[in-house]
């Protein structure tokens, strides 16, 4: 899957995993040559040279995509998704480069789609997972560049593992149930009125 790509996937585990893409390689190597020549070719001092070269890494960086992991443990009712950020761990000096996030497995209400502009780049597509609590998380960072087909290959391989599904069709049910009894109970109170009106009328 070019979205992302499975790295175990058993009964009760689901890891999933992303890396940069060629774009992010293409663009580091590229702002790199950049540099690598300006301090080539520039008659500047060497303090000048290594700034220059420098500058351009840290730009390339910048722009890269990260590395990221979606772990979904039904053992442990926990999601996992971890990222890390070359850029931030350079930034912070090599103390900080990887950020997690755990969530409650049971608290899953939906697996969607969803389509955000890139600055320059057009559409792209990531997904959605939306908590009954109200909130929703990002499973990657960033979006996948006219790839829909590939994130929603991961959505529905997600549903399958998670049952989603399924328990979308549960709660429709339960609701609907809780739906007609409600009804019953307002019914049987206008009867019940009825029946009191009648009587003080006699």
């Amino acid at each position: 899957m070019g979205y992302m790509t499975i790295e175990e996937h058993s009964s009760t585990v689901l890891h999933l995993k992303r890396s940069p893409g060629i774009r992010s390689w293409s663009l580091l190597v590229g702002i790199a040559s950049v540099g690598l020549a300006a301090a080539y070719y520039s008659s500047d001092s060497i303090p000048w040279k290594v700034f220059y070269i420098a500058g351009c890494l840290f730009v390339a960086m910048q722009n890269m995509e990260e590395w990221e992991e979606a772990v979904f443990d039904k053992t442990k009712n926990l999601i996992e998704l971890k990222t890390f950020s070359l850029y931030t761990y350079v930034l912070t000096l090599w103390r900080k480069g990887q950020e997690k996030v755990v969530l409650d497995l049971t608290h899953l209400h939906d697996i969607c789609v969803q389509e955000e502009r890139v600055r320059y780049l057009g559409k792209g597509y990531l997904l959605m997972l939306r908590l009954a609590t109200g909130f929703s998380y990002p499973l990657t960072q960033s979006a996948t560049l006219g790839g829909r087909s590939d994130v929603e290959a991961v959505a529905a391989l997600l549903k399958r593992f998670l049952g989603v599904e399924e328990l979308q069709r549960c709660r429709h049910q339960e609701e609907k149930a809780e739906f007609g009894e409600d009804e019953d109970e307002e019914g049987d109170s206008l009867d019940n009125s009825s029946e009191s009106v009648d009587e003080d009328e006699l």
